[in-house]
């Protein structure tokens, strides 16, 4: 049932919300109230990482988690620096839950089911008593004159608080009532998607995956580059780079170093219309020498063997050598199928190394509709206080999780934040309600 008051509402039953009610509750607040506007609470959580739930990543020093966040950056220090990473593993070890680190860092539940994380957070705050009411949501917000606020929900129903926390994503609901208790608002756009090419040709590679990969992304013809970055910043340099595990789709490109490269530049990419050249290094980032003493040396060894048949190192995917062998013939001549690498002539050979190092594939777009895994933007870091994820436009008001203007990239970075910001919005709320009110300071002066 729903209560005509509450000492914290928590508007959200996402990773983020819980926790904040869990810390607010386990730390001594009687009365902690979650609002969830679906049915089923958490269930980003339960859908995540293809159902195993990738909770957090095993960066375990705080100077490192940091940079792997677009958007956050130099104030995301001061967070992880009081809960990070070992912290949430200790805490959900201490609620039931071992997490299980895989050889790529990512930390999964030893179940390998996201059912038990949900499970461990519903569970927690059942003992904490937190009180869950599902299929209502917060529709919008006002102070009172004496202080906490008036709140209206969907349904119609009005509610009390003396505080409120919103946990709301990115959601356009929980941008309003920030907003309408005076935030500003980055705009939201997609960030963590994939790429979708103008040239087809690669489709017919779907499904083939290359580790290491370096990829950069460059302007449209006629657009600006990007801005220089500010100092500080997690965008290091300019063009856009990185290096690591890429996927061949039938659309184009997705994997993990494609994920990361699209979330560091999602404003730049929005600002060209999802437009641009796209370089890939299909050698992982090996130097001009490096692939050419490959090269003679498959030219010595393999000399009576066809191309087709011996690639210029092993790690190379079969498929993508047969087409590049179809795809990159100089002008004028082509590629024998029965060429052996002892009839390999230099211009053929440096055209193939280029293609190695140096292919330029146009991006068309965005990867299909709804691949977007975050969204960039929210509630500027900067209108909240560090210490309790406090905001400084409306005392009383919290935010945490994706509310805010931050997101990771792919590898349970953005879970990570969830748990930081909830655990310490929780322990802002318990430390800010256990404070003696300005009347009995006053009294007790007297």
């Amino acid at each position: 049932m729903l209560p005509s008051r509450a000492a914290v509402v928590v508007a959200g039953g996402g990773p983020a919300g819980f926790l904040t009610a869990i810390r607010a509750a386990e730390a001594g607040l009687p009365d902690v109230l979650v609002l969830e506007a679906t049915p089923e609470p958490l269930h980003k959580v339960r859908i995540s990482g293809g159902g195993r739930c990738n909770v957090t990543h095993a960066c375990w020093d705080p100077r490192a988690l940091v940079g792997h966040y677009p958007r956050g950056g130099p104030a995301l220090r001061g967070l992880f620096a009081r809960f990070a990473t070992a912290d949430a593993v200790a805490w959900f070890a201490a609620h039931g839950l071992e997490l299980v680190e895989e050889s790529d860092g990512r930390l999964f539940p030893r179940s390998n089911r996201s059912s038990s994380v949900v499970a461990c957070l519903r569970d927690a705050a059942r003992a904490a008593g937190v009180q869950l009411v599902t299929g209502e949501a917060l529709q919008a917000a006002s102070r009172e004159p004496a202080g906490g606020f008036r709140l209206r929900l969907r349904g119609g129903a009005d509610l009390a608080a003396d505080r409120l926390v919103l946990a709301t994503g990115s959601h356009p609901s929980g941008h309003r009532v920030a907003v309408s208790l005076g935030h500003s608002l980055v705009p939201p756009l997609p960030s963590l998607f994939t790429l979708a090419l103008a040239d087809s040709r690669l489709a017919a590679l779907a499904g083939v995956a290359m580790d290491p990969v370096c990829l950069e992304l460059l302007p449209p013809e006629g657009a600006p580059a990007p801005a220089p970055a500010a100092r500080g910043s997690a965008r290091s340099r300019s063009p856009w780079r990185q290096r690591g595990p890429v996927l061949i789709t039938h659309w184009g490109l997705s994997g993990p170093a494609t994920l990361r490269l699209t979330a560091f530049a999602a404003r730049d990419l929005r600002a060209w219309g999802y437009r641009a050249q796209l370089r890939v290094d299909w050698s992982g980032g090996r130097s001009p020498a490096e692939i050419d003493a490959l090269f003679e040396q498959a030219r010595r060894e393999q000399a009576r063997r066809q191309l087709t048949n011996a690639r210029p190192w092993p790690e190379l995917s079969r498929r993508l050598w047969h087409h590049l062998l179809e795809t990159t013939a100089p002008p004028g001549l082509s590629f024998d199928p029965t060429l052996r690498w002892a009839d390999l002539d230099r211009r053929r050979s440096q055209a193939l190394q280029l293609a190695l190092r140096d292919s330029r594939l146009p991006v068309a777009g965005r990867g299909p509709f709804g691949e977007e895994f975050v969204t960039a933007g929210g509630i500027p870091l900067g209108e909240v206080e560090a210490s309790r994820l406090e905001s400084r436009r409306c005392p009383g008001l919290h935010l945490v999780g994706e509310i805010l203007d931050v997101d990771g990239v792919t590898g349970g970075f953005n879970f990570q934040h969830c748990w930081s910001s909830g655990w310490i919005a929780g322990s802002g709320l318990a430390e800010a309600l256990s404070e003696p009110s300005q009347t009995q300071r006053t009294s007790a002066d007297t």
